[in-house]
């Protein structure tokens, strides 16, 4: 089994080396990711079903001081979740609210003033600091792998909270239904139902906050780019599946360009050379690598909109109050996609498509045919109307 589990985990890292498809993770960060989610899948079941139940609490009658909100996985959960911190920090204004996340997603609770400080629990020395502190309330925000919720069942609370999707649901002394027809921000604030907290409907936008020192640094990035309207460009993916192409991308950018609309491409540091090609005959800016998280969400903050596939740069500019074009294909839109009128989601919605389920993705037969459908021209002519209602000056005259 060990030996099984190297060549897995080299083959993976290798496979990653070389479709270089990341979503602001870096490769450590990703093979951390598929290490998990390896070690979940050969003992998470069997140690779920051996540690004893918590013991149960009919009904919460204490008004809790203190809360473990528990976030594994990406970007975009992380992104989603701090809605429903908020909601917690508006019924508990007094209470002290941490999480513990994953180095690769992290940095997006910089961008929560709720929260009052954030581990990381795949860094050990975090992890034993959570386990050896005490909380009134866990809350295990995962809605499928297990060790998160283990780790909720051994963290000192007497109330623990969590999704029920599997053998999980026996950790936690008040297990939560999940639905994949539910939008995922909804799904989290489910989990607030044994607090008897009212959520916040509908969503007050924005309802992410770029600390003004993170936002210095973003403007001095922009530059001259700042003093003009632009357009966020996030080529990214996580999977090659989500891909539109950097070509795509390219024609994208030249038409934007063509009507007077200046555009930025974010991105990891795998991203810039395609950046540069996405960029190439207009005059556009390429920060892909140059910007970390909480400095691209300053970026996005001062654009007028954000075109990008199913990541979690997407739900990071969604949250800032931004509009967006959202390219869906094998993600289940209802569940992942901005909604409001500042939000066009463009999906074909193949017979195959969606295909993720709890983060997990098939290869695809047919080269994501759902995705790569996806013409230049729509997406062009949604931003153009989506620019429109937000840019009176911008004039389309030349279309």
């Amino acid at each position: 089994m060990v030996s099984s589990l190297f060549f897995s985990l080299f083959f993976l890292r290798r496979a990653l080396e070389v479709f270089q498809v990341k979503n602001y993770y870096s490769l450590s960060e990703l093979i951390a990711m598929l290490y998990l989610k390896k070690i979940d899948g050969l003992v998470g079941p069997l140690l779920a079903r051996l540690l004893p139940r918590p013991a149960q609490v009919a009904t919460i009658t204490q008004t809790p001081s203190s809360f473990l909100l528990i976030r594994p996985g990406g970007i975009g959960d992380a992104v989603l979740l701090i809605p429903m911190i908020l909601a917690l920090k508006k019924a508990y204004p007094d209470c002290r609210v941490e999480v513990l996340a994953e180095n690769r997603n992290h940095r997006v609770f910089a961008l929560c003033p709720g929260v009052d400080r954030v581990f990381c629990y795949d860094n050990a020395r975090d992890l034993l600091l959570v386990l050896r502190r005490r909380y009134d309330v866990a809350i295990d925000s995962e809605q499928w792998h297990r060790l998160s919720a283990l780790v909720a069942r051994t963290i000192r609370s007497p109330i623990k909270i969590g999704f029920g999707t599997n053998e999980r649901k026996r950790l936690f002394t008040h297990s939560i239904g999940y639905r994949h027809e539910s939008y995922e921000m909804r799904s989290f604030f489910d989990l607030l139902t044994p607090l008897n907290i009212d959520v916040p409907m509908p969503i007050s936008y924005p309802f992410l906050a770029v600390p003004a020192s993170v936002q210095q640094s973003a403007d001095n990035f922009l530059e001259n780019t700042l003093n003009k309207p632009f357009v966020v460009l996030f080529p990214g993916a996580s999977i090659p599946e989500r891909c539109w192409g950097a070509e795509k991308f390219h024609q994208l950018a030249i038409r934007l360009f063509d009507v007077g609309v200046s555009v930025v491409v974010v991105g990891g540091q795998e991203d810039y050379a395609v950046g540069a090609a996405i960029l190439a005959d207009t005059s556009g800016l390429n920060l892909a690598g140059k910007t970390n998280l909480p400095e691209t969400a300053g970026v996005l903050s001062r654009s007028q909109l954000l075109v990008s596939g199913d990541s979690g740069v997407l739900h990071l500019g969604a949250g800032l109050g931004v509009s967006t074009v959202s390219l869906f294909g094998p993600g289940i839109a209802d569940k992942w996609a901005p909604v409001g009128e500042s939000h066009t989601v463009i999906n074909h919605a193949l017979p195959c498509s969606p295909c993720t389920r709890f983060g997990t993705t098939p290869p695809c037969p047919i080269g994501a045919k759902c995705i790569q459908d996806i013409s230049v021209e729509e997406v062009f002519s949604a931003a153009k109307k989506l620019l429109g209602l937000k840019l009176k000056r911008v004039v389309f005259d030349a279309i």
